[in-house]
């Protein structure tokens, strides 16, 4: 899934996943957040995280990516994250998601930017 995102896709930094402004930990705790906010989210769109401000993620946090993922899938949208971290990318090549999550080479405009954006590609 390293490629472009779908026009229609929008996207969110971390800080409006929930509500917070320094969000830097998706770990047990906080991924009740990310979930409560995306999961009806990502049934109606396809959906984009910018986690460029993340530098933790647990067992948790990646369970919580995979949900949001299966539930995209299942509905027929995207799910998918961009800028991890250079940690947060191991983290997630180390498990197997990096190639199935992580899309790269995009301009993107988050969410709270009025409209959509367009890929660079």
């Amino acid at each position: 899934m390293t490629g472009t995102i779908p026009i229609d896709t929008a996207i969110f930094p971390a800080s409006e996943w929930t509500g917070q402004t320094e969000l830097a930990e998706l770990v047990r705790g906080s991924e009740q957040a990310l979930l409560a906010r995306f999961a009806p989210l990502v049934r109606r769109q396809s959906v984009t995280l910018d986690m460029s401000s993340i530098e933790r993620i647990d067992a948790a946090g990646i369970a919580a990516l995979i949900s949001l993922y299966v539930g995209a899938r299942e509905a027929g949208h995207c799910f998918t994250v961009v800028n991890p971290s250079p940690h947060i990318a191991e983290i997630l090549a180390l498990v197997g998601l990096e190639r199935i999550l992580v899309t790269r080479n995009v301009a993107a405009k988050s969410h709270s930017s009025p409209g959509f954006y367009r890929s660079a590609a």
